[in-house]
């Protein structure tokens, strides 16, 4: 018998609601062990326009203008 078979043989003779847990613990299993293999690289500009800077972006702050030289 074959690991697929033991567990679907166990799991079809639990009651409803343990059958639930068991798949909530299968994806529990899977988010913590299955790792995708596709590394997402950005592309360079792929936030083009999607933030914008205020004009006054490299302008001191209030609090440190005495601050500086």
């Amino acid at each position: 018998m074959s690991h697929e078979q033991a567990i679907y043989s166990e799991v079809a003779l639990l009651p409803e609601n343990l059958q639930r847990e068991v798949l909530d613990y299968i994806g529990y299993l899977r988010a913590k062990y299955v790792t995708s293999d596709v590394k997402i690289t950005p592309q360079f500009g792929s936030a083009k326009g999607k933030y914008i800077l205020q004009p006054d972006f490299d302008e001191p702050l209030d609090d440190c203008k005495g601050l500086s030289n």
